[in-house]
């Protein structure tokens, strides 16, 4: 179901067209501290949405423990700010996860990988009890598929993994930085998929999950939102799913 826009967050009139995805992004990570549970060790995504989130984070950051982080990138972020990053094997469950995607439907599956940190993200998410998304309004899609799938293979699958998306009518490809292979913080490679429109993503998680050479495909539908907070020039819309 999804609830009703915050008169709070809303703007005043004609202020609509002057937000920018930067300020929409920076509202739903503000947001996202109503769901910060206090006393508790908060799973920290990954991105540029996760980034406003920890900035907002360290204005009560003497109310948590501290965080468990997805990536190297958002560790360094949340210590620079002086929020103690604890490993995932330190923390027994974690209350609430808040990450952001890449794509996200109306019943909360999501494409998430873009930063290549989706392993990580994936792992982190299935220690939480809760996972709230945090996106601006153009991440809402009715069927996943139009972003590029990410997918972490070992590096000697990636051609093998690749010819399988493409006899599923997708055009797969390595993803690269400056020229070579992107390496993951897992010392792995990103296939990026493009041509998907994934209709079942459940089955389609589950399916690819087991292919050999496959760490992790950036479909999270095992691993869904509960809630998402979606940045709209008119405020945060809360939606949430069963």
């Amino acid at each position: 179901m999804t609830a009703p826009v915050s008169p709070s967050s809303a703007p005043g009139a004609g202020a609509t067209s002057a937000i920018s995805q930067d300020e929409l992004k920076a509202q739903v990570g503000r947001a996202a501290l109503a769901y910060v549970v206090k006393g508790e060790i908060v799973g920290v995504g990954t991105g540029s949405t996760v980034n406003k989130f920890i900035d907002a984070l360290a204005t009560i950051k003497d109310e948590i423990k501290g965080a468990v982080s997805s990536s190297v990138a958002s560790t360094e972020r949340l210590r620079a700010l002086g929020i103690p990053v604890f490993d995932s094997n330190e923390v027994e469950e974690l209350g609430v996860y808040i990450d952001g995607a890449d794509e996200i439907d109306h019943r909360g599956f999501m494409v998430k990988g873009g930063g290549a940190a989706l392993t990580r993200e994936k792992i982190v998410a299935a220690q939480s009890r809760r996972f709230v998304c945090i996106a601006d309004a153009s991440k809402l899609v009715d069927t996943l598929g139009a972003f590029p799938l990410p997918v972490e293979v070992i590096p000697m699958a990636a051609r093998r993994v690749m010819r399988q998306f493409e006899a599923m009518g997708g055009i797969a490809q390595v993803r690269e930085k400056d020229g070579v292979a992107l390496v993951t913080d897992n010392g792995q490679h990103i296939v990026d998929v493009t041509g998907l429109r994934i209709s079942d993503p459940l089955a389609f998680e589950s399916e690819v999950s087991q292919w050999p050479g496959v760490v992790t495909v950036g479909v999270f539908a095992h691993q869904k939102a509960d809630v998402c907070l979606l940045g709209t020039p008119l405020g945060v819309r809360t939606m949430t799913f069963e």
